[in-house]
């Protein structure tokens, strides 16, 4: 389990601040925000790298906070993966077995175990400068648990990867986090990286945490506009607005609804009695592989992620005449 509380701490004109945070134990959670947020920050917090200017750090209830980070049983893989260029694998992934003084023996079984886990068997005499990408974030990794850390701390793990590699590296994370029943704290930008691993999740925004929840939550139940925007949910609605949301719209607030919740049908085919009814036209189009992302002009300006058969469907010019149609229920209100 993790534990921040009140957490505090000032470098130039960043400001993380008032931050709480409970991660339980055996959850991936991943910390996502903006590049210039704090993600970063946070998980040196977190390992011992900065020492907090208030508040205080628990891992597994034992108070953390003013602990050197060899003496917290984490596991951590920097962003540059921070490997020794002139070790091998092998020698690598044992160093933090051996500055704990291990005996030889229970070095090479626990640095075979570990290589063997993550496929990396093959790479333990070679050296560290010869390995591609993906092979060095398998060495960091094995590096951070061959000492059987109860908490595993990722920056951006995946960042420097090409698609292919990331998926695959993505998918042995998720798997050997069940394995091994970890905690794991994981920093990144990218929501498929985060759909690809995440139990939970927070976003950050100039060092304050906006939301923790599912992916889910955060993604059709924002508390904000910001977090509503960094999910890519485009379509903010005035509250002056003519839609009106299955339930009564607080004061003030702001209306939302997913780019792929938004129906489009020809004027002539819309159903007179559907709710919410707009009508529209195309500005532009562009397929985006798994949909087409669709851009509508009108008295509210929209976006719909429709499906390939969807939008074939239009039959559309630039100047058809559509109709856009907003489910109440598929419409969430927030204060701005």
């Amino acid at each position: 389990m993790i534990r921040a509380e009140q957490l505090s701490f000032r470098i130039g004109d960043f400001h993380l601040r008032d931050f709480n945070l409970e991660v339980a134990r055996g959850t991936y959670f991943v910390m996502l925000g903006p590049p210039g947020s704090g993600k970063t920050v946070f998980l040196e917090c977190l390992c011992g790298l900065r020492r907090p200017d208030a508040g205080r750090i628990f891992i597994d209830a034992r108070d953390v906070t003013t602990l050197e980070p060899r003496a917290r049983p984490i596991g951590y893989v920097p962003q540059d993966y921070a490997l020794f260029p002139h070790l091998s694998v092998e020698r690598n992934i044992a160093f933090g077995l051996r500055t704990r003084n291990h005996t030889d023996g229970d070095i090479a079984k626990k640095v075979s175990h570990t290589a063997e886990m993550l496929g990396i068997t093959a790479l333990l005499k070679r050296r560290v400068t010869d390995l591609s990408g993906g092979e060095k974030q398998r060495t960091a990794l094995a590096r951070a648990l061959v000492l059987e850390p109860k908490v595993l701390l990722l920056d951006e793990p995946v960042c420097a990867l090409d698609e292919g590699t990331r998926q695959r590296v993505c998918s042995l994370l998720h798997r050997v986090q069940r394995e091994l029943d970890l905690t794991v704290m994981h920093v990144s930008h990218n929501l498929e990286e985060a759909f690809s691993v995440a139990d939970k999740a927070g976003i950050l925004d100039k060092g304050i945490l906006k939301q923790v929840g599912s992916l889910d939550a955060l993604l059709r139940h924002p508390d904000s506009e910001f977090v509503a925007r960094f999910m890519r949910c485009e379509n903010i609605i005035p509250a002056d607005a003519p839609v009106k949301p299955a339930e009564p719209l607080p004061a003030g607030a702001k209306m939302m609804i997913r780019p792929e919740d938004v129906l489009v049908l020809p004027a002539s085919r819309a159903p007179q009695d559907a709710e919410n009814r707009l009508p529209v036209t195309i500005a532009q189009h562009r397929d985006f592989g798994g949909y087409v992302k669709v851009e509508l002009s009108g008295q509210i300006p929209l976006t719909a992620h429709l499906t390939h058969a969807a939008f074939a469907a239009l039959n559309a010019e630039p100047n058809t005449k559509l109709t856009a149609i907003l489910p109440p229920q598929n419409i969430h209100s927030f204060n701005p």
